[in-house]
């Protein structure tokens, strides 16, 4: 096993920090700051930070095969263009829910952009409970609604045969699993296939790796855990020096490396001196496994 190293590759104070995406054509980061209405795009070669910053809360950002991006921002599917800043609406949501925002998304291997919904909070992880919904949005710009009663729709990936769909609604405290089909974008027969334990704390963003395990960041737990959805396992926890991790995604050369985006909302001044780094972007090395390229949105 070769010795696991941490490290805080960009202190950014972000409010809450999440969606990170690797893009490999610029050797980049994308993350998004939801609260600040900003993604951004960190270049792991220059070091260098681009952002842009739009007009609502954006939760999620995502490659696009026609170039540029996509990203969720507020109710709204957008197309965002990083030369001019600008973006295009592709579609609405939750019309009927004035107090609702997207929350994480990410787009499936055969090019829908997946997304869920949540009711904007009162503090972190404080809302008005299941007012969310599972939607995705296909390439014709149709959007799929799949659930509602979603108290906070999060993580989300494929399994590498992409027969199987991997969700998280935070507050049910647990992975979920479910048959899906590629060609229809369909999902069914809904299942748990882990529950955090206590000290886990609530699961947040997550992705999977090259070898089929998933990797969940805990909010509030402060590490990102390794499970095998097949056993319901939990096979590693990494521990990171921030209480709210948010996500996490592979990338940097042939996808060795983790990345992972936290949080500094909610917490005190106290906390805030004890983790300095909170709001960071991490970078873990040295875990013997990589990860899978991210799915360009086909629309």
């Amino acid at each position: 096993m070769s010795s696991i190293k941490i490290e805080c590759v960009l202190p950014k104070n972000c409010r809450c920090g999440e969606s990170p995406v690797w893009e490999e054509t610029f050797n980049s980061l994308l993350f998004v700051d939801i609260p600040a209405k900003t993604v951004f795009r960190w270049n792991s070669l220059t070091k260098q930070v681009q952002q842009v910053t739009l007009d609502a809360p954006v939760s999620s950002v995502a490659l696009r095969q026609s170039g540029g991006y996509v990203a969720t921002v507020g109710t709204k599917f957008c197309a965002l263009n990083w030369e001019d800043q600008s973006t295009v609406v592709l579609a609405t949501v939750d019309k009927d829910k004035k107090n609702n925002r997207f929350n994480d998304g990410k787009v499936d291997p055969a090019g829908r952009y997946f997304a869920g919904t949540m009711a904007e909070e009162t503090a972190p992880a404080v809302l008005e409970r299941h007012q969310g919904s599972l939607y995705s949005l296909f390439a014709n710009h149709h959007v799929e609604k799949y659930f509602d009663q979603v108290d906070i729709s999060n993580g989300l990936d494929w399994s590498l045969d992409h027969k199987i769909f991997y969700y998280i609604d935070s507050l049910s405290y647990s992975v979920d699993a479910f048959d899906y089909d590629l060609q229809t974008g369909q999902i069914f027969n809904r299942r748990s296939v882990y529950k955090l334990e206590k000290e886990e704390q609530i699961p947040d963003g997550m992705c999977i790796d090259a070898e089929g395990k998933l990797w969940v960041a805990c909010y509030n737990g402060g590490r990102v855990i390794r499970l095998d959805p097949e056993t319901g396992k939990r096979l590693q926890t990494v521990k990171l020096p921030v209480d709210k991790t948010t996500s996490c995604c592979f990338g940097g050369k042939d996808y060795s490396e983790m990345y992972v985006t936290c949080a500094r909302d909610g917490m005190d001044p106290e906390a805030l001196l004890r983790q300095p780094e909170a709001g960071g972007i991490f970078k873990i090395t040295g875990l013997g496994v990589k990860g899978i390229c991210p799915y360009p949105y086909a629309g």
